[in-house]
C-alpha cells in the first residue's frame, strides 16, 4: 500500500514515500517534520502503514548512516525522470561506499563529455538521495560542490564522513 513515513537516522529525521513498486522518495533532514511531510506529500498522498519494501529501504538507509556498509542497488525506485537523469542515477549507484567520482567523470563515462553542469542538475533533481548516492560526486578537485538536500554541502561532508571518504572524517571547529 502506498504510503509515507519518518524514521529517525545517525543525521537526524529522515523520511521516505513508496508504492506497491518501489520508493519514489526520500528525504534528508529538514528544518521541521512539517516541512519534511510537505515534501514527501508530493510523493504519496497519505502517510501509510510501513510496508515490507519500505521497512527493508529505511532499514538499510539507517544502516549506512550509521557508517555500516549497504548496498542500496536492489531497493526497487519507481522514478519519474528522463533518460539522461536516470542514467546518472545508475552510475551513481555503483559508487561503492568510501569513493567518490567527480561530475566531470560522470559526464565523461557516459560519453558526454562536457555536461559535468547537466551531471549537476541530474543530481540536484535526485528524489531518492541516499539510495542513490548523489554524496559520492564531487566537483573537480574534490570540491563537494552543491547539495540540493537540506544543510547542503555540510550534509553532504558529514555523509562522506560516515562513509569514511578521506578529507571528509576529520572534526571541525563547527
Amino acid at each position: 500500500m502506498p504510503g509515507r513515513t519518518l524514521f529517525d537516522t545517525a543525521i537526524g529525521r529522515c523520511g521516505i514515500a513508496w508504492t506497491d513498486d518501489g520508493v519514489v522518495a526520500v528525504a534528508l533532514p529538514e528544518p521541521s517534520d512539517e516541512a519534511m511531510i510537505d515534501y514527501l506529500a508530493g510523493f504519496a498522498a497519505t502517510e501509510g502503514s510501513v510496508d515490507a519494501l519500505a521497512a527493508d529501504a529505511i532499514d538499510r538507509i539507517v544502516a549506512l548512516l550509521e557508517g555500516r556498509t549497504v548496498d542500496m542497488r536492489s531497493i526497487p525506485l519507481v522514478l519519474d525522470v528522463s533518460v539522461f537523469d536516470a542514467s546518472v542515477y545508475t552510475l551513481c549507484s555503483e559508487i561503492p561506499r568510501g569513493s567518490t567520482l567527480t561530475y566531470g567523470e560522470i559526464a565523461r563515462r557516459l560519453g558526454h563529455p562536457g555536461a559535468a553542469q547537466a551531471v549537476g542538475g541530474a543530481l540536484g533533481r535526485n528524489p531518492v538521495p541516499i539510495i542513490v548516492p548523489c554524496h559520492r560526486v564531487l566537483g573537480a578537485g574534490t570540491e563537494v560542490g552543491g547539495f540540493s538536500a537540506p544543510g547542503g554541502a555540510n550534509t553532504k561532508q558529514r555523509i562522506l564522513g560516515i562513509e569514511g571518504v578521506s578529507g571528509f572524517d576529520e572534526p571541525t571547529l563547527f
